[in-house]
């Protein structure tokens, strides 16, 4: 089994507004052949709560616009460290970016295929690593240098 065309429309649709809300590390995967519950999960990541919820609100506002699409459940509202987007054909997971890395999902799913993705979304890869390396940089300069 693999995802439906109608998932994948979802995720491609999510991935772009994840991205054009500035989104870390995009990424997708068909789960279909795992889950009997849903084709294919989002997961995205973000450096602060503000952003994460800006990215939520993006995915839903878009999916809802463009493919008349609403999710059946959402959880994780109030910290806006882990929203879940359920829309039964997928699932959307953004997180804060130490939640990303502490809970690793990227780990559970490596065994089912990525799903190809728009090259914005594509472009979001490494963002975090590059946003993390540049806070401490900055952070290095700010409490490092002799006044």
């Amino acid at each position: 089994m693999t995802a439906t065309d109608r998932s994948l429309e979802l995720i491609n649709a999510a991935a772009q507004a994840a991205a054009d809300k500035l989104a870390h590390d995009v990424i997708a995967y068909d789960v279909s052949d795992v889950l009997s519950i849903t084709d294919a999960f989002l997961l995205a990541s973000a450096p602060n709560d503000r952003q994460v919820k800006s990215i939520v609100d993006e995915i839903e506002e878009r999916l809802s616009k463009e493919l008349g699409a609403k999710p059946v459940r959402r959880e994780g509202d109030r910290e806006a460290r882990w929203v879940l987007l359920d829309y039964v054909d997928i699932v959307v997971h953004v997180q804060h970016s130490e939640e990303r890395v502490f809970y690793a999902l990227e780990r559970l799913w490596k065994d089912c295929p990525e799903l190809e993705l728009p090259a914005d979304a594509k472009a979001t890869r490494g963002k975090a690593e590059e946003h993390t390396k540049l806070r401490s940089e900055e952070d290095a300069a700010e409490f490092g240098e002799p006044r």
